[in-house]
């Protein structure tokens, strides 16, 4: 490995080898299922160093895999053997508060971001757990709290940097190198490696938000709440609809700690004022038994749950895009989802409606533009001893919800064996991605991901 031996010198980064004292912590990533032994780590902090890892690469004829906020359920971050590109300590980020513009590297959080962006009284629509990195839930989409306000993570993207298989380097927007612009927006990483992200603001500083539990007799009738109301609710307001084992807390009453809730995950960005007439439809829909809805500060929100999601709980998730929430879709819901088996394993409905419908469905490469909800069975739970009977669970569910669901999923919550659904995945947008991946990356060096071949010959 002469190029990759030589590394260290060329570099500003940490090169980390097999047998090197960190090798073991700095391999893992966020799914404890994932337990890989990559040939070397490169743990960049400028695109200096990502151009010459790639050409080291390349030149070695390793495989590439490229680590951001490291969440990837399947563990697309690390590979067997690969030369892992780990981004993690490239997150400078710089706020343009004149023209509500960000920049920020593909190694920050939604944690850094918003904290960055929250001090100008800004923000954009991340995921709903701050420790996620920027870089994969912008490329494969972006479902967050704010998408029904502003649109998806990456309706918000304005240009992107990247390093191409040959360790060229680019620029992507509207105007420059339009086709890979249009294919970094939900075509997740199969282009290059993002080292730059700048995105467009909105004035969101402090919410009202929290869960509110229900219980699980009522679903049905929360559920038939919540569909309708999320139609044509004010675009202010986002609800997340979820299954719940009560954790520990106290705003949940002491004898029900460990029962089975559903619940609704609300969050207001409009006046403070005229938050308790927005949620009156969603918390009349039943009897609260618990909730802990109040203004919070945007980051606050953003991270309520990261306590209960900490590094390396077991990951196997399944995804879903649906339309209005049938009696059929309903029923099914209710065979498996009060069955949820770890107080960490949900079912989530997010809405993808509001803004995120007022983008052309060829606008960008996210292929299900159209649909209401992206749906997510996300099994995690701290023993592996359980892994059997948990991916049981979520087996089981998806199929039960399949049939009443579009053919594809949310890229960015598949797993590892979705691949045989990667067509159905990128849905409108495979056959120009496939075409794009061909220009940008023949050889699939970008591979590890849910990942769109090139055309051969």
């Amino acid at each position: 490995m002469g190029d990759v031996a030589e590394l260290p010198s060329r570099v500003r980064g940490e090169v980390v080898f097999p047998g090197d004292v960190r090798y073991d912590e700095v391999r893992k990533v966020y799914n404890g299922m994932i337990d890989k032994r990559p040939a070397v780590i490169v743990q960049c902090t400028s695109v200096a160093d990502v151009i010459a890892a790639v050409k080291a690469a390349r030149a070695e004829g390793l495989n590439l895999s490229v680590r951001g906020g490291g969440h990837s359920v399947p563990g697309f971050g690390t590979a067997d053997g690969a030369m892992v590109l780990d981004l993690n300590r490239m997150k400078g980020i710089r706020v343009d508060p004149a023209t509500n513009t960000v920049r920020a590297e593909g190694g920050c959080t939604w944690g850094d971001y918003n904290h960055a962006t929250h001090a100008f009284g800004l923000a954009s629509t991340g995921g709903v757990v701050s420790t996620t990195g920027i870089a994969g839930l912008t490329l494969g989409g972006g479902i967050g709290y704010l998408c029904r306000s502003s649109g998806l993570a990456l309706d918000n993207l304005l240009s992107a940097d990247v390093v191409l298989s040959d360790g060229s380097f680019v620029t992507a927007r509207e105007d420059v190198n339009q086709d890979l612009f249009w294919a970094l927006r939900g075509g997740g990483g199969n282009f290059g490696v993002v080292t730059n992200f700048e995105f467009r603001l909105h004035a969101v500083k402090d919410v009202v938000g929290g869960p509110m539990f229900f219980e699980v007799e009522d679903a049905p009738d929360v559920m038939r709440a919540f569909d309708h109301y999320m139609t044509d609710a004010p675009r202010q307001l986002y609800a997340v609809f979820a299954w719940q084992i009560a954790p520990p807390l106290p705003f949940i009453p002491e004898d029900r700690h460990g029962d089975t809730f559903c619940a609704l995950v609300v969050c207001w960005i409009g006046p403070p004022d005229q938050a308790e007439k927005a949620l009156s439809p969603l918390r009349g829909a039943a009897k609260v038994v618990a909730q802990f809805v109040g203004p919070m500060p945007y980051p606050a929100m953003n991270s309520l749950f990261d306590v209960l999601y900490p590094p390396g709980l077991q990951h196997y998730w399944k995804p879903a895009f649906s339309g209005e929430l049938t009696d059929e879709i309903i029923e099914a819901h209710m065979a498996h989802g009060p069955k949820v088996p770890a107080v960490q394993s949900t079912m989530h409905l997010y809405p993808i409606n509001g803004a995120v419908h007022d983008v052309a469905p060829d606008a960008t490469a996210f292929g299900h533009r159209n649909a209401k909800y992206g749906t997510v069975i996300a099994g995690m739970w701290p023993d592996p001893a359980q892994n059997e009977a948990n991916i049981r669970w979520v087996r089981d569910y998806y199929r039960a919800i399949a049939p009443h669901s579009e053919e594809g999923g949310y890229i960015n919550f598949a797993s590892g064996d979705d691949m045989d659904r990667v067509r159905a995945n990128y849905g409108r947008s495979y056959d120009r991605l496939v075409e794009i991946k061909t220009k940008y990356d023949p050889d699939n060096v970008f591979r590890f991901n849910q990942n769109v071949a090139p055309r051969q010959g």
